[in-house]
Order: C-alpha cells, then structure tokens, then sequence
C-alpha cells in the first residue's frame, strides 16, 4: 500500500506524465483536423509553444552526441 507522506510526490510524478499525454492528445487533434492551434485559448496556446520550443532546443543538444551508425564525417 501506499504511504500518504509520499501522495504530493507521486501526484507531481502522475501530473508530468499526465502534461505529456494532453500534449500528444492536442497534437493529434490538430493532426487530424478535429480542432485548430487557434481554437486554444491564447494562454494554453503560449503554454504549448513554451514547451515545444523547449523540447525542441534540449532535442537538438543531445543531436550533438554522436549516433552509432555515424561514420564521424561531415
């Protein structure tokens, strides 16, 4: 059984894996044309550039290390 002391944590755990799939959910909206970015409300729309754009930036640091099928060349 759970402990109650470890609630708030296992909460914030859920609540990250939870943004996630709200994320992808919203994205395959807009994929298949059901809703459009602009029928979010400008706040959800900022909150959503926000953490593209950061997703985005920390994807291009690890593009930095080399693949395993990288020759090394340019």
């Amino acid at each position: 059984m759970n402990d109650p002391a470890d609630a708030p944590n296992l909460l914030s755990e859920s609540d990250t894996g939870l943004a996630r799939v709200l994320e992808d959910l919203i994205d395959v909206l807009i994929t298949r044309g059901l809703i459009q970015f602009t029928d979010l409300p400008e706040a959800a729309q900022a909150k959503l550039l926000e953490r593209r754009q950061t997703r985005a930036s920390m994807s291009n640091r690890l593009d930095l290390l080399p693949d395993e099928n990288d020759s090394g060349l340019l």
